[in-house]
């Protein structure tokens, strides 16, 4: 890792504290935002997620609802080509920021594998987004080494967003994955991204040396907390973790502030989030606002019993899940 894990506690205590007191002539809390990585830009600690259940919304309403998040200090909106059918969440984000596109960092993602495809669709996202610079393309849902080696291939995905880059149509390269930590560990050491995504939450860590041992995994023997984060970090990629409240399977086994208190609380710069009504947002920006780095022995308090008890279910359920 790039800093030690201390050094990077005290630095976001410093940040969330500074916040707070920066806004106090207008007696409102200020988001507070971190480093994206070696990029340069600052982002706000909360992204908005425009995935499945930002698609829950009419289209009215989700524009309304992105408005509102924007409105609360969230800078960082997430998309992807795939997310609802024709571009439909890209042109909605396209919608919501019209007029208001300075300071916000668009991301979204390029799901297909087809090297000859990715400019077409690239181009088609850069309409629906109504931008003509993407400030960051994910590659969508690395699924495995074969998979990987499909990204990698000579004229692939890969070789042709470093090509769109270099002309300008998007600002950063990432690469996205919740369904194997193996996989990412690899592409991460392999190649330099700018930016990465990973599923990390409180119920999917390997407890090594924790009561009862490691957690019993079939399909997968570590976590991307425990093997594809420290690369990131190594390599001062930009890091945002989802699936924060693992499609809301933590939810009642402990609180939602508590899961984003959790995996804020990690060397990463923000959280996505799925926000399908109005008060999740309004909630969740307050929780940003007040967030306060958990202590290590807080967060292996929380995470132990939480993944003893949903480790393994949530592993394969993320190996075959599709947010689109």
């Amino acid at each position: 890792m790039s800093i030690s894990r201390r050094e990077f506690l005290e630095t976001t205590a410093l940040g969330a504290t500074a916040g707070p007191l920066m806004a106090a002539k207008s007696d409102k809390p200020a988001m507070p935002t971190r480093m994206l990585g070696k990029t340069g830009a600052r982002v706000s600690i909360l992204a908005f997620g425009c995935g499945s259940r930002f698609l829950k919304y009419d289209d009215d309403a989700a524009v309304e609802a992105l408005t509102r998040a924007l409105d609360g200090g969230i800078t960082y909106v997430d998309s992807a080509d795939d997310y609802g059918k024709e571009h439909r969440s890209e042109k909605l984000v396209g919608k919501a920021l019209k007029g208001r596109r300075h300071g916000i960092f668009v991301a979204t993602k390029l799901s297909n594998r087809d090297g000859e495809q990715s400019r077409r669709i690239v181009e088609e996202s850069m309409k629906a987004l109504q931008v003509d610079q993407i400030d960051l393309v994910h590659i969508h849902s690395l699924a495995s080494m074969d998979d990987l080696a499909k990204i990698e291939a000579k004229g692939g995905v890969l070789e042709q967003l470093q090509k769109m880059k270099s002309e300008k149509l998007m600002r950063f390269i990432g690469i996205t994955c919740h369904a194997d930590p193996e996989a990412l560990k690899a592409a991460l050491e392999r190649h330099d991204f700018d930016v990465t995504q990973m599923a990390l939450n409180a119920g999917q860590v390997n407890m090594k040396g924790g009561k009862g041992g490691m957690v019993p995994n079939d399909a997968m023997r570590t976590s991307f907390q425990q093997l594809a984060l420290p690369v990131a970090n190594h390599k001062k990629m930009g890091v945002i973790a989802m699936k924060v409240m693992a499609q809301d399977a933590l939810i009642g086994q402990t609180t939602a502030d508590k899961l984003m208190q959790y995996s804020l609380s990690l060397p990463v710069t923000a959280v996505v989030i799925g926000m399908p009504k109005v008060e999740h947002i309004d909630e969740n920006v307050k929780v940003a606002k007040a967030f306060r780095p958990m202590s290590p022995a807080e967060m292996k308090q929380m995470a132990e019993p939480l993944s003893q008890r949903n480790k393994q279910a949530l592993d394969r359920f993320f190996a075959d899940h599709v947010d689109a």
